[in-house]
């Protein structure tokens, strides 16, 4: 499955984006997707994932209440609405495909297919 993911750019804090990720392919609603993003200087991060038939969602700490998961199977799309953003939500955040999993893994090693970075930044 090819992954491309849009919708970053820049927002002032407070303020708030909306990620989107779309699939190619049929098997689109097989896949737990993911949201991961990455700082300059830091290690890829997991943000947010939601399971197959989007019945469950998992959160980071770090955004969990600010941040929202979703996906439309029909549109083989995957979301991350994004508010009250933060200067250290500044990122490249992109989007992955997990195939083997039924339940929501953080580890980025479970992940089979990536998408590539949309860039996030948020100013003070």
């Amino acid at each position: 499955v090819q992954l491309q993911a849009s919708g970053g750019g820049l927002v002032q804090a407070g303020g708030s984006l909306r990620l989107s990720c779309a699939a190619s392919g049929r098997t689109f609603s097989r896949y737990v997707m993911g949201w991961f993003r990455q700082a300059p200087g830091k290690e890829r991060e997991f943000v947010a994932g939601i399971r197959r038939s989007g019945d469950s969602t998992y959160y980071a700490d770090s955004v969990k209440g600010r941040f929202t998961i979703s996906r439309d199977n029909a549109k083989n799309t995957v979301y991350l609405q994004m508010n009250s953003l933060k200067p250290e939500d500044t990122a490249a955040y992109c989007c992955a495909a997990d195939q083997s999993s039924t339940y929501i893994r953080s580890e980025r090693s479970r992940y089979d297919y990536w998408g590539q970075g949309t860039q996030v930044t948020v100013s003070s």
